[in-house]
Parts: C-alpha cells; sequence; structure tokens
C-alpha cells in the first residue's frame, strides 16, 4: 500500500481509532459476560488475547495521526484477527468469534479485494482447525462464520469504493470550482481594470435603486455631485433651466427610466461649471429578476463650450450684416420708385432686391439656428396651397446662370404640376440649395435632372446629377451643420455648410423628410417627400 496523504493518514488514523474503540468497548462485555457465565477454559491465553486487543487500542489512541506510521494500518488489524482466535481458542463455546466483525470491515475498507481474501483465508485455517478440537464441534457456525466475515469485508469494501469515488468526485468539483472562482476573479479584476482605464463614468444601479458598480471615471466626474444631484446645482441643457434633484440623470435611473444623450450642466452659471452627456440603458433580466439600470456618463465640457463659442460667433457675425443688408434693401426700393428707370436697369435693380431679400432671411435663418437646439430649428411656416411645379421652375429658372457659367444642362421634364400645402418661400429656399448644390458640386458637362410629382398622398420633389457622389463615410453627416466633405474644403467652392441642415429642418417643420441616395462615381439624388391630407388640394399631372 502506498503511502497516504496527510489528510489520508488523518481520515485512516480517525477511522482505525473508532474501530478500535468499538472493538475494545466489545471484548470488555465478552469478558465480562465470559467470566461470569465461567465459560473461559485458559484464563492465562485469554487475558493474553485481550491484552492484545487493548494493547492495539493504546498503540492507536497514543499515536498522533500525523506522525502515525503506515505499517500500523495494517498491523492492529492483523493482531486483532490473531488475538481473538487465540480468545476463541481459550473460550470455545463463549462465541467471541463474532468479534472478528470489526477487523474484517476495516480489511475489507482500507485493503480491498486482497484483504478480504487474505482475511478468508486466515480466519477459516483457524476455524478449521478449532472444529477438530474435541472441545468444539464441527457446526454449521463452522462454514456459517467465515461466510459472514466475507460478507461483511466485501460490503464493506464496496461501500469504501463508493465512498472514495464520491469523495474524489468531490474533490474534482471542488477543484473545478476553485478554477472557475480564480477565473471569475480574474476577470472581475479585468473588467475593473479597463473600467478604471477608460475616461468616461459608468456606473450600475440594481432595481432596488443601490449602487453596485462604478469606476474611477465616474467618482472624478461625480467629485462634487450628491448622487441625488443635491450638493450642486443641476440645469438643462440649455444651461439656464434650474432641475430638481429628482430630475438629474442618477435619479432618474434609479427610478427606472431610460435615456440616451441627455445633456448636463453642474454648477451655477459663472461659476466652474461642468457638463456631462449621460445615458442609461436597462441591462437584460437574468432568472426572473431585473438586472438593474447601466448609467455611462462623459465630460463634455470642452465640446460644449466650443460648439457655444462658435454658435456666438456666427450670431455676431451674422448680427453684423442685418445692418448694411437692411440699408441695400432700402436704397434699393428708392431707386426702384425713380419712374425714369428704363425697363432693363428695373430688371436688374428688382434681381438685386430679391436676391438681398433672400440674403437678409439667411442671416435671420442663421440667427435662429445659433439661438435654438442644436436638435433643429422651429420655423413659423405660412402654409398656402401653392403649385410645387411653379415653385421648381421658378428656382431653376433663377439658377440657370449659374449652371450656365458652370456647364451644367437642367433637365426639368420631370416637373409636374402638383398643388399642395406648403410654405412656397421656404420651400423655394429648400430647391434653392439642393439644387446650387448639384450645379456647384458636378463637373462641367454633366446633367442635373429635376422632378416633382404627386406619388399617393404626397408631394415628391427629386433633384439628381451625375457628378462625383458623396463618400460612405461622410454620408451620414451631410446633414449636419457646418459640415463640408474633405473634397470641398480642398477646394474652390465656397459655402457655410448651413444649407442641407436649413432644407432638412424646412421639410420637417412641413411634416415631411428629406433622404439622400448616392454612390462615389455616379451621382447623387436628393428626395424630398411632403405629405398631404387627401382633398387638401386638387392636382393634375402634366408633363
Amino acid at each position: 500500500m502506498s503511502g497516504p496523504s496527510l489528510s489520508e493518514r488523518i481520515g485512516l488514523h480517525r477511522a482505525l481509532l473508532v474501530s478500535q474503540l468499538l472493538q475494545a468497548s466489545a471484548m470488555v462485555l465478552a469478558a465480562v459476560v465470559t467470566l461470569l457465565l465461567e465459560q473461559i477454559q485458559h484464563v492465562t491465553l485469554f487475558v493474553a488475547s485481550a491484552g492484545m486487543v487493548f494493547g492495539c487500542a493504546a498503540l492507536v489512541v497514543l499515536i498522533p495521526a500525523e506522525r502515525m506510521p503506515s505499517w500500523v494500518l495494517l498491523a492492529v488489524p492483523v493482531v486483532d484477527v490473531a488475538a481473538i482466535g487465540l480468545m476463541r481458542e481459550s473460550a470455545p463455546v463463549a462465541g467471541v468469534g463474532l468479534l472478528w466483525a470489526f477487523p474484517a470491515i476495516w480489511i475489507g475498507a482500507v485493503f480491498g479485494v486482497r484483504g478480504v481474501i487474505c482475511l478468508t483465508v486466515a480466519v477459516s485455517m483457524m476455524v478449521g482447525y478449532q472444529a477438530f478440537d474435541q472441545s468444539q464441534r464441527f457446526a454449521a457456525s463452522t462454514f456459517v462464520l467465515p461466510f459472514t466475515l466475507v460478507a461483511l469485508a466485501t460490503m464493506s469494501h464496496f461501500a469504501a469504493r463508493r465512498a472514495r469515488a464520491h469523495r474524489s468526485l468531490l474533490e474534482k468539483q471542488s477543484a473545478e470550482l476553485r478554477r472557475s472562482l480564480e477565473r471569475s476573479r480574474r476577470q472581475e479584476d479585468l473588467v475593473t481594470e479597463v473600467l478604471d482605464a477608460v475616461d468616461f463614468g459608468v456606473i450600475r444601479i440594481t432595481a432596488d435603486g443601490e449602487y453596485a458598480v462604478s469606476n474611477e471615471a465616474h467618482a472624478r466626474l461625480q467629485a462634487n455631485v450628491d448622487p441625488l444631484g443635491a450638493s450642486s446645482a443641476a440645469f438643462a441643457a440649455d444651461g439656464t433651466t434650474r432641475l430638481d434633484p429628482s430630475e438629474t440623470p442618477l435619479s432618474r435611473a434609479r427610478a427606472g427610466q431610460v435615456f440616451e444623450g441627455e445633456l448636463v450642466w453642474f454648477g451655477m452659471p459663472g461659476e466652474n461649471r461642468r457638463a456631462l452627456n449621460v445615458t442609461a440603458r436597462r441591462l437584460p433580466a437574468r432568472d426572473s429578476t431585473d438586472g438593474g439600470t447601466v448609467v455611462v456618463s462623459r465630460d463634455v465640457t470642452t465640446e460644449e463650450q466650443a460648439l457655444r463659442a462658435r454658435d456666438d460667433l456666427v450670431a455676431s457675425v451674422s448680427h453684423e450684416l442685418r445692418t448694411p443688408l437692411t440699408s441695400v434693401i432700402g436704397y434699393l426700393e428708392l431707386a426702384l420708385d425713380d419712374e425714369r428707370l428704363d425697363a432693363a436697369t428695373r430688371e436688374q435693380l428688382e434681381i438685386a432686391g430679391r436676391n438681398a431679400v433672400r440674403l437678409r432671411e439667411l442671416v435671420a435663418d442663421i440667427l435662429a439656428m445659433s439661438a435654438a437646439s442644436r436638435n433643429g430649428v422651429e420655423f413659423d411656416l405660412d402654409l398656402t396651397t401653392a403649385d410645387v411645379a411653379d415653385i421648381v421652375e421658378s428656382a431653376l429658372t433663377s439658377l440657370a446662370p449659374l449652371a450656365s457659367a458652370h456647364g451644367i444642362r437642367l433637365d426639368a421634364t420631370g416637373v409636374c404640376s402638383a398643388p399642395a400645402v406648403v410654405d412656397a418661400r421656404r420651400l423655394r429656399q429648400v430647391v434653392d440649395n439642393l439644387v446650387s448644390n448639384a450645379v456647384k458640386f458636378n463637373a462641367r458637362g454633366g446633367v442635373v435632372v429635376v422632378s416633382a410629382t404627386r406619388e399617393g398622398d404626397a408631394v415628391v420633389i427629386r433633384v439628381a446629377d451625375d457628378g462625383p457622389g458623396i463618400s460612405p463615410s461622410e454620408e451620414g453627416r451631410i446633414f449636419e451643420r457646418f459640415f463640408r466633405a474633405d473634397a470641398v474644403r480642398n477646394s474652390s467652392i465656397h459655402g457655410s455648410g448651413l444649407g442641407l441642415a436649413i432644407s432638412r429642418d424646412i421639410v420637417r417643420a412641413h411634416g415631411g423628410d428629406i433622404t439622400v441616395q448616392t454612390q462615389q462615381g455616379t451621382g447623387t439624388v436628393f428626395t424630398v417627400r411632403l405629405p398631404q391630407e387627401e382633398g387638401t388640394a386638387s392636382w393634375s399631372s402634366t408633363s
């Protein structure tokens, strides 16, 4: 038998100690009863054999488990088997052979099949030898006793093997659990390190509104802010509307609300304020339990200050343009009042006046845009029934000189009569922006195709060109304010980057939308769709 480990040695020592104490107790009982019944034939041999059993028990009690040698595990049951055999020889009719059950169980459990075989041989030899003694008769017990002992040893062997198998399985499961815990701990450490490395705050809120996980960036961003927003004044995105403590992002997230990109200013105006962009999203539920909410906050103070500085600059420049434009328009009106003007001069002054008025309106739009939210501009529409075809044709007539100068041909064969309830002046502004962009950004010799039709319950205007198109990386940004593509910035084409943004806001103010389809090298198509209620305006389709 190979040397057991310390934990196994302790377990074996504990089992052997219990077996020896029980066997010694049974031995005391057997000795007392045998003595009272006067069944002892050889007192000296009986006392010697009992002393052997008690000596083995004392040896197991006195030797510490960690210092118990391996040979004791085999020597003790062997001595017990021999001692019980001698005791049975000294008291043949006392039935002390039943005490062999204790070493039989121990041998079967510890030494397995080999131990059972050795025990069977030893007990059978002793019982067989004693059966021919005159004081002991050859009886059924001669066969039943060895068989019973073998059966006990065998059952003990199988029980011990099952116990060892269960223990081995438990040890493997315990080792796997330790490895899983270690992996989980390493993953948790990795997630913590990653969260602490990013510059945006992350916090997890449980379903009960408690804070479960947060990173260092969140602690920095919220250094002066109470979890309920009470220690520092909070303001809405405009920077002036005071928020109640219950309206702050963290309070709303604790209440179970979800939101995207909420901008909140912390700090009183004039102080060292901080702007946070906060998003709250629900975590997926697991095992029918609420996963809670994760809140991500990002410091956008520098970005917001830069955007506000740009808007202030645009508003200031636009405001400075209004005064000279008003003066220009006034003098043009005075000049047009002169009856001595010839027809050609009057027509030229009228064109100049119309363009000056349009420029003044553009300046007004820029001022409105700089004062409004960056989510869009609200326009006051003057809705009337007008034919969209007339609006489009008027815009094409006005832009014909520009197209001719760029060598671009305007195709208006798709313009059909389409009466609709719109703000004619604002819609003209949209068409002007789309057609002028198609002309300016097209190559010489290109074609710009413009159509206006009624499709179902909507009026649709399309402006298509066969120019270079828009790159996929820039397609999603063309409606952003002040955005100009790289190719345009590197060219001699001038512009503010506001035309498409203003056009989209005008179309959306009508309840419609403007979309773009483009592919580099094949051109671009802008589609304006204006929904119209049935029966709003009668219409016909003519080429």
